[in-house]
């Protein structure tokens, strides 16, 4: 069930109906778990492409289930069950999503189920905490621990919750939405459904059409492609999150922070502070310090950063271009610890250093091959002149296109080239904004003036839904 389709609309509405009635006629935080637990079954099975698929998830939470209940018991060969369960998850991730990369496409397994890798290292931390005694599994009970691992709103594509922070709002009087609560949620919502719908899908259209150019691909074109996909990427990931923090707040929980500016990084290490900051505390805490962190000296260090973000290529897909993009990271990560020089850089170079960075790796996440990332790469340095406006934007923003040359006969030229400076210009705005979407949710008062807004964009995201794409990170 897809976030940008009426029937998700429709399942969200009455699932906050639920829980609205449940705590205004004095349910206990139990029955708002349970509920909410149901719900989230609901959505996950339907979710999943075949009963088949169920069966690793639900393995994996009776191993956790188990092994959490074993160390908390006090009894010897902690690290023993510590290890095995963590063994056992991440044999059902290999097998499941890199059997076809390690047997060379000979072998495939079969579907995996919803959301593997986020519920992976959702049940690799929780295993972590209880282990460390940071964390005690009793606190949640069965419900909110089938509820931590199923979470409807971030079930698919994260944020990875920390255990520490969602366990402790099913305590208490449990989770609870107000009026506000409502507001915020909504205004995520809606803004939610404009990044994705209204400008990460057609500039996907755009790089996708870059791409079907081929050897015709001019250094113009090219340029367009790489930032282009640097845009969509983020529209796409920071505008699932911003949905799935909304429909967590009309349910009365928080969702964790997961992206803050990451465009606005003055480094490759800052950009990581803030670009899917969920899983970098979780590579930090259970990868980076268990390996010694910073404490056994440069080389060890700079060996351990290599190390975690090999391991984060590798989380994001199977492929050798996702493992040369964590290279990438790692290794830049590396350079900016031996150049200590470069702080006394002025910002604005700094900035544009980081960018254009970021901006070419993101070109080996996105090509299908080693090959093809190179050749994207020569033609924006060695390509042709020109810049085919009628072929990128071909597609994309149809609608909106056709009113255009409707409205504008005399200019239906010039529609191209408007569509395209408009979507580039509105995913710059957006993307460089100071603030997230849910760094405003924190202080967030609602308006007359926002209302009319969020509903304008809403309402233009939902009539778009028929050529929405599924969120990239749902193949993760």
């Amino acid at each position: 069930m897809s976030f940008q389709s009426l029937g998700f609309l429709v399942f969200l509405a009455a699932v906050a109906l639920v829980c609205r009635l449940l705590t205004r006629r004095g349910g206990s935080a139990r029955a708002v778990t349970v509920s909410l637990t149901l719900f989230s079954l609901f959505f996950y099975c339907h979710g999943c492409e075949s009963p088949w698929a169920l069966l690793p998830a639900g393995g994996g939470m009776l191993v956790t289930w188990r092994a959490a209940a074993y160390m908390q018991s006090g009894k010897n060969r902690r690290r023993l069950v510590f290890a095995l369960a963590v063994s056992w998850h991440a044999a059902v991730l290999l097998v499941c999503k890199y059997t076809a990369f390690f047997t060379g496409g000979r072998l495939s397994a079969p579907g995996a189920p919803l959301g593997l890798s986020f519920f992976t290292f959702q049940q690799l931390w929780l295993l972590k905490e209880v282990y460390k005694g940071t964390f005690s599994l009793r606190r949640g009970g069965g419900w909110g621990y089938v509820l931590y691992s199923l979470f409807f709103p971030t079930a698919a594509s994260g944020p990875i919750w920390n255990p520490r922070e969602f366990f402790p709002q099913l305590e208490g009087a449990g989770p609870r939405a107000g009026g506000e609560d409502f507001a915020a949620g909504l205004y995520a919502i809606s803004l939610g459904m404009a990044k994705k719908v209204l400008l990460a899908d057609p500039l996907g259209t755009v790089v996708s059409n870059g791409w079907a150019l081929g050897e015709n691909l001019t250094a113009p074109a090219a340029w367009v492609v790489i930032l282009g996909y640097s845009l969509r990427l983020y529209l796409d990931f920071s505008g699932y999150c911003d949905i799935a923090s909304g429909c967590a707040r009309l349910l009365g929980v928080r969702v964790p922070v997961n992206f803050d500016a990451p465009y606005r990084a003055l480094s490759v290490g800052e950009f990581w502070k803030r670009w899917h900051m969920t899983l970098t505390a979780f590579l930090r805490e259970c990868v980076y310090i268990p390996l010694g962190g910073g404490r056994r000296g440069p080389a060890r260090t700079y060996l351990n950063i290599l190390i975690v973000y090999l391991i984060s290529g590798l989380w994001h897909g199977a492929g050798w271009t996702f493992l040369a993009w964590g290279a990438l990271h790692g290794a830049a990560q590396v350079l900016e610890r031996l150049w200590p020089g470069r702080e006394r850089l002025p910002k604005a170079l700094r900035w544009a250093m980081t960018f254009l960075f970021v901006n070419l790796a993101w070109v080996f996440f996105q090509a299908p091959s080693l090959a093809a990332a190179g050749a994207l790469l020569r033609s924006a340095a060695a390509g042709g002149g020109g810049l085919p406006l009628e072929q990128l934007a071909a597609g994309a923003l149809d609608s909106e296109a056709t009113a255009l040359r409707t409205l504008l006969p005399f200019a239906a030229k010039a529609v191209p080239g408007l569509v395209l400076a408009a979507l580039f210009a509105m995913g710059l705005a957006v993307s460089l904004r100071r603030r997230s979407v849910i760094r405003r949710m924190e202080s967030f008062r609602p308006t007359a003036g926002g209302a009319a807004v969020c509903g304008l964009l809403l309402a233009w995201a939902v009539l778009s839904f028929s050529s929405t794409a599924a969120f990239i990170y749902s193949n993760f």
